[in-house]
């Protein structure tokens, strides 16, 4: 391993830390506000962090085209919006039990934005994808109810918390191959930027029609301390330095590394909150991180991938 390709690992083992420490014991303690307001506030600090070195991007927006318009709503839309709205739902429905098995659904990323860049790129799945794919998709689910049938009277948490935790995966998936198509023509830095400034936008709509903006007078002094952590580090912070590693590392070593993520929220899990998995749930997440090996390293998804956690 050259120099480069050493730093390149250790800036985004760094990030993938940094989102499995988020996931665990930041985001969740903002429970007692609305989801959507959290998701503004997760976007809009990071996005005004920006734009005080980042101002020049804006003199982009005279190149945009109606495509370019689209891609950028389509990120901001499934990766931004919809994808963290039900992330954080589903970190809020769990109430500290069992955070990791949601942080580990949400890798299931990967299958999800191979399937639209078939559909929508015309890429060929492969019966590698469709083993292995298939194979991540059971674990997941023993990896949540076991061998058990849910109960729905007794588990409705869990379940709706799984439930979300894949329409996350769904969601980021889409913003994957959203980002493919734009990464043509501009560079990640100009793709982070504005998915951030889209994103801003349709949360600051959605929390002026559902009256969430009143929050603001809500929000307790640890909330605004949790917001400024988040924004300063998991947030903006993290996504660059996962960036800057990007650059420097192929594809394989990407999705190697960025295991650190649903690994470090385990740890963090079980030491923040006590929380243990049962041998099945281990057997379970193994399975689903080989299987998401598997499928990445003949995958043809793009070395640049832009995600939240």
């Amino acid at each position: 391993m050259n120099k480069e390709t050493l730093i390149g690992t250790i800036a985004i083992g760094i990030s993938a830390i940094m989102w499995g420490f988020d996931g665990v014991v930041l985001t969740p303690r903002l429970y007692n506000l609305d989801v959507g307001f959290v998701v503004f506030m997760l976007h809009l600090i990071p996005f005004v962090l920006m734009n005080a070195f980042m101002f020049r991007q804006y003199k982009l927006i005279n190149q945009f085209n109606s495509k370019d318009i689209l891609i950028f709503f389509g990120i901001a839309l499934t990766g931004g919006a919809l994808g963290t709205l039900s992330i954080v739902k589903a970190l809020f429905l769990v109430n500290f039990q069992q955070l990791s098995v949601v942080v580990l659904l949400q890798k299931l990323q990967p299958i999800f934005a191979i399937l639209l860049a078939a559909i929508l790129l015309k890429e060929k799945l492969t019966r590698r994808f469709l083993f292995w794919g298939f194979l991540a998709v059971i674990a997941g689910y023993t990896l949540t109810f076991e061998f058990n049938w849910p109960a729905i009277s007794s588990d409705k948490n869990t379940v709706l918390a799984a439930m979300y935790a894949l329409t996350a995966a769904l969601c980021f998936g889409s913003s994957t191959v959203f980002s493919k198509m734009g990464l043509k023509k501009y560079n990640f830095k100009t793709m982070t930027f504005y998915r951030y400034g889209f994103t801003v936008f349709l949360m600051l709509l959605y929390v002026l029609v559902t009256k969430e903006i009143h929050q603001f007078s809500q929000a307790t002094r640890s909330n605004w301390i949790f917001f400024i952590i988040i924004g300063l580090t998991t947030g903006s912070g993290a996504i660059f330095l996962y960036y800057y590693g990007l650059r420097r590392v192929n594809a394989i070593i990407s999705v190697i590394v960025e295991l650190i993520f649903p690994i470090s929220a385990i740890i963090f899990d079980y030491l923040f909150n006590d929380s243990r998995l049962s041998v099945i749930q281990w057997a379970s997440a193994a399975i689903m991180v080989l299987s998401i090996i598997k499928i990445n390293y003949k995958g043809k998804i793009s070395q640049v991938i832009l995600r939240r956690k």
